[in-house]
């Protein structure tokens, strides 16, 4: 949200706003293929577990659950055509 850099825990019931850049990526879409985007807290193991405390996550063997809700007022997906 703010960096890794500069970690720094969420407040509680506050809003941010979070955008997610997703990288490069290449698929092809036929005709009548549909595409789904899932929202999810974690990628592990690709990614380290957050635990949620904010200490350093490579010594923290407690954790917290986290729950998050996702307000979507507006959002969109860009697919480029490239022929």
């Amino acid at each position: 949200r703010e960096g890794l850099d500069k970690p720094k825990l969420a407040e509680p019931g506050r809003k941010y706003r979070v955008s997610v850049p997703v990288g490069v990526t290449s698929n092809v879409f036929r005709a009548g293929h549909r595409i789904r985007v899932e929202i999810a807290s974690s990628n592990f193991p690709r990614f380290d577990r957050n635990r949620n405390t904010g200490s350093l996550q490579a010594w923290e063997r407690r954790g917290v659950v986290a729950e998050q809700q996702v307000y979507v007022k507006e959002s969109h997906v860009l697919l480029p055509v490239v022929h």
